[in-house]
């Protein structure tokens, strides 16, 4: 037997002792109560149940022998199979049923199951506080145990549907096969050798025990199992500290025969359990007990012996024969897991069902008082138990108990009440308490259902009061994803770093990696967002310094080589080719020098607006007077011959024209582009990682080319033209010089577009100041160097008669 279960029997009796003692409740009327015993036996169980309804000398099925007109109700079973094979007798006959013990849901069916009542909350919501609690503490991987029949599958297939769309797994299950018994030996030595495997091998830190109170027996078989096998494995004192949570159903009982086993095994096991209450007088009436001298308790003789392991005399009183329990025993002696002064669970649950008859009783009685009187003295007839005529009064049965709690069943029969949620506490003497850390309560709203005071949690001793991770493997801290790994569970992955613009930021295990906002990039870690920063080619950088620095130079040099010919403008080498056109191509020079400071410093509107466009116009008039003076050369020389038709072209109009008309072109296409698709200030978060590149976006890229391909058309006819004419007579050419400026000219630009399409951000535009002022400078030496060195070095061969002696 499981001794502490004898409280089961003890709490019934009192219940009974209780109401009859109290005339408030039944006066005149006496409760009595027979208990039998099922042994666990689905036989005995139909028998017994029989038993009590067709009470007779010999035993005659169906058959109403001797009927006992008193049956008003049945409490049992503990067990689901044994609740749900009296449901199938009892229903026959309308007789009640009180389960303190059965969660089976198939019981729920009321047709099926007409009478039956259940002392106990609905398994439904002890099911979603499991995964509530799984939930609560970041437990992925866990094991499962119960028994191998109807109700283990059911809990089975409902905990894997919920832990699916709650991101748990199962790491194992583990069914006890119901036909073991205690004798078998080799069959249980077999199971357990198969469950020391899987649990020692498990990566799950978190076992959740369904079933009956047995699971606990076989679960501490296993756990000694393991840490046998790992002592000696390993030559040292074995750790398998574990979470151990318990459905209601179970109890921490143990057999006499298990005494010597260490229940701090269990130190720290989380369970739900059926709430109960101090029972005012229960804890005195127990302990009053006395084997010898317990009236009509068939079990107590059993129980005491095998308690305390010692034998009852029969004869009155205690004697001295060796082995004779002395009468000084006392039973808040014995640890807890064989017997307990205060209420269990299941003991308020037929506490609560006793009064439940008894109050439907008091109603009835009531209804007789007052329509069932004869007329002859005011007499009752005989009262003639009619049990299914209760079924009425539990639907609307409500009532306070002596502890005060309030009990009432809904409309599936079910108690109105939650769980409490306690934790193991054992000691060193092998006892234990339970100590309630939270509350599973339905009438709640939803998020509210589970309460848990962690203050108060006690963990394996070998866990050192930290609450241990169950997952199939490392979390994926920050910075990482989850990836799945093939032909396994969902919770079992690898960790992938997230890729170069994404981050993981919450404490740990993302299914995917996000990406920061427009405006910020990931750290190195990638677990968060840092701003980016704002990036254009500035006047205080280095390189903008530089570029400013060069563009001046350039601009002073080109506005004092410009001084110099205004001054010696009167001077034949100034003289000879075309004034004019010197002057223009030189103040075009220096605006081109000056125009590349709009490239540098933040984008503005009217920045962006005007530096290609100017950029543009400014280039193709200086190219344009470098094309006009070529065309200047070539046509005075060819109107030198007598009777040519060039003769009329000669003069400043032709080198105007060509001017004036070279860059209209230009300043067309540049009014076309702002026209249709101006530039504008715009920002870049993509192009350079970790930056925001402050640019002007050209608006169409088409028109940009545009502007550069004109200026690359103007400078190429040039080339041409000049690179005819650079064996024209000395004295009027200066076309050798434009040639090489020409072919520095291209060379630049045309080195620039694979240049500028290869960088990014402020690069890009330091490639563009680069060019113009390279270009502009080649144009600057490569034709007016010459020039400077004979006016400032060689003023003796600034004359005339120089020019025509080297002419001839």
């Amino acid at each position: 037997m499981v001794p502490k279960f004898y409280q089961h029997i003890l709490a019934l009796a009192f219940a009974v002792h209780e109401i009859n003692e109290n005339s408030n409740i039944l006066p005149n009327v006496t409760l009595g109560f027979h208990i039998y015993d099922s042994y666990y036996d689905a036989r005995m169980t139909y028998r017994t149940t029989l038993d009590l309804i067709f009470k007779f000398h010999q035993f005659f099925p169906n058959y109403k022998c001797d009927t006992q007109t008193h049956l008003m109700g049945i409490i049992g079973g503990l067990r689901s199979d044994t609740s749900s094979q009296m449901a199938d007798i009892l229903g026959l006959y309308k007789i009640p049923q009180f389960s303190y013990g059965s969660f089976q849901p198939a019981m729920n069916d009321q047709v099926a199951f007409p009478s039956f009542y259940r002392m106990v909350p609905n398994e439904a919501l002890q099911y979603q506080g499991i995964v509530e609690l799984l939930v609560h503490f970041r437990w992925k991987w866990v094991g499962l145990m119960t028994f191998d029949d109807a109700g283990g599958e059911h809990f089975l297939q409902v905990m894997e549907a919920i832990f699916s769309k709650n991101g748990i797994c199962s790491a194992f299950t583990n069914k006890v096969p119901i036909y073991l018994r205690i004798l078998e030996m080799g069959e249980m030595n077999k199971y357990i050798m198969k469950s020391v495997s899987v649990f020692k091998n498990s990566k799950a830190n978190v076992i959740v025990l369904y079933g009956e109170t047995a699971n606990i027996r076989w679960l501490a078989a296993i756990i000694l199992g393991v840490k046998k096998s790992l002592a000696a494995e390993y030559n040292e004192t074995a750790s398998f500290g574990k979470v151990w949570i318990t459905t209601a159903q179970i109890d921490f009982a143990l057999f006499i025969l298990q005494k010597t086993w260490d229940i701090q095994m269990f130190h720290g096991a989380i369970s739900f359990t059926i709430p109960s209450n101090e029972v005012q007088g229960f804890r005195k009436y127990i302990q009053t007990l006395i084997p010898t001298q317990a009236k009509g308790d068939g079990f107590i003789k059993d129980f005491w012996e095998q308690a305390f392991d010692c034998f009852v005399p029969s004869s009155d009183g205690f004697t001295d024969i060796d082995g004779a329990c002395s009468g000084e025993e006392k039973l808040e002696s014995l640890p807890g897991q064989f017997f307990q002064l205060s209420m269990t669970g299941h003991s308020y649950s037929i506490y609560n069902a006793v009064y439940a008859v008894a109050h439907a009783l008091r109603i009835m009685h009531s209804y007789r008082l007052n329509y069932r009187r004869m007329e002859n003295g005011g007499k009752l007839h005989p009262w003639k138990a009619e049990p299914w005529k209760s079924h009425s009064l539990f639907k609307d049965i409500l009532f306070n108990n002596s502890a005060g709690d309030e009990i009432m069943f809904n409309e599936n029969r079910e108690i109105v009440a939650g769980f409490d949620i306690t934790s193991l506490v054992t000691f060193p003497n092998n006892s234990y308490v339970k100590v309630k850390v939270g509350r599973l309560d339905p009438q709640t709203p939803p998020g509210e259902v589970l309460t848990i005071n962690e203050d108060r949690l006690e963990w394996h001793r070998e866990l050192f009061q930290v609450p241990p991770f169950s997952l199939c493997n490392d979390q994926c801290y920050p910075g990482y994803s989850r990836e799945k790994k093939e032909g396994k569970k969902f919770c079992c992955y690898d960790c992938s770093p997230c890729p170069e613009d994404m981050i993981s930021n919450q404490e740990a295990d993302l299914d995917y990696c996000t990406r920061c906002p427009e405006d910020h990039f990931p750290n190195k870690r990638r677990d968060h967002c840092i701003p980016k920063i704002q990036s254009f080619l500035s006047f205080e950088d280095t390189l903008g310094i530089i570029l400013t620095s060069l563009a001046l130079l350039f601009a002073l040099i080109t506005a004092l080589v410009l001084a110099v010919f205004i001054k010696q403008r009167d001077t034949p080498i100034v003289k000879a080719n075309n004034r004019s056109l010197t002057y223009l191509l030189l103040a075009s020079l220096l605006l081109c020098f000056l125009c590349a400071l709009l490239f540098i410093g933040q984008p503005k509107k009217i920045t962006c607006l005007l530096r290609q466009t100017a950029f543009g116009i400014i280039f193709s008039i200086a190219v344009s007077s470098v094309l006009a003076k070529t065309i200047t050369v070539v046509v005075a020389f060819m109107a030198s011959k007598p009777g040519n038709i060039f003769r009329k072209w000669v003069g400043k109009r032709l080198a105007h024209s060509v001017v004036l008309c070279c860059s209209l072109v230009q300043v067309a296409v540049c009014a076309l582009w702002l026209g249709f698709s101006p530039p504008f200030p715009d920002l870049d978060s993509h192009s350079v990682y970790g930056e925001i590149i402050i640019e002007c976006n050209e608006g169409s890229v088409t028109m940009f080319y545009c502007v550069l391909g004109y200026m690359g058309f103007l400078a190429t006819v040039s080339f041409t033209v000049a690179f005819l004419a650079r064996k024209l007579p000395d004295s009027f050419n200066e076309a050798k010089f434009i040639t090489f400026s020409m072919l520095v000219f291209c060379s630049v630009w045309l080195s620039f577009v694979p240049t500028y399409l290869s960088t990014k951000g402020k690069y890009m535009v330091a490639v563009e100041v680069f060019s113009i002022l390279s270009s502009g400078s080649g144009l600057l030496s490569c034709i007016f160097a010459p020039k400077c060195y004979i006016i400032v070095f060689r003023p003796d061969l600034n004359k005339k008669e120089q020019l025509i002696r080297k002419k001839h």
